[in-house]
């Protein structure tokens, strides 16, 4: 397996992975937003992603985070947003994998923690987050607002 960042080549690749992970957690994006996050993720600018890749070069998985400052360090953490692998090779380290590489890029940069979130029905990916990860126990909360842009 190779594990790479997003380039503009992947998107063939990259968008089934997307539409994938879109499914599984019921959520549909309009077009326009897959394509500002894909060039978002590409161009490196705040947000990264990378590719994973089988032996046979086949897209298999996706990881998608970014860093942020907190209140609670001098220094920075990374979230990590949206992990995704292909449902017929999950269970065979593509996202022990994934999660390692961000880990590394998050020590590299200097990040104090690396965190995500899940639902807590994804019993499947739950499994590997409490081999590799803390629960926090914390419980999440959010204000939907109206997209930037509209009236």
């Amino acid at each position: 397996m190779r594990i790479a960042p997003l380039a503009e080549s992947d998107r063939a690749d990259w968008e089934p992975l997307w539409q994938g992970y879109l499914t599984f957690y019921e959520t549909e994006l309009a077009d326009d937003v897959s394509d500002a996050t894909f060039a978002r993720l590409v161009a490196g600018d705040g947000m990264h992603g990378a590719l994973a890749r089988d032996d046979d070069g086949r897209a298999v998985g996706f990881v998608n985070w970014l860093p942020q400052a907190s209140t609670w360090t001098k220094g920075t953490y990374c979230y990590l947003e949206d992990l995704f692998v292909a449902p017929d090779v999950r269970g065979g380290g593509v996202g022990r994998a994934l999660i390692a590489h961000v880990r590394t890029w998050a020590e590299d940069a200097g990040c104090d923690q690396v965190y995500w979130l899940t639902a807590e029905t994804n019993t499947q990916a739950r499994k590997l987050y409490d081999k590799v990860a803390e629960l926090s126990g914390f419980v999440h909360y959010q204000i939907t607002l109206a997209p930037h842009g509209s009236n």
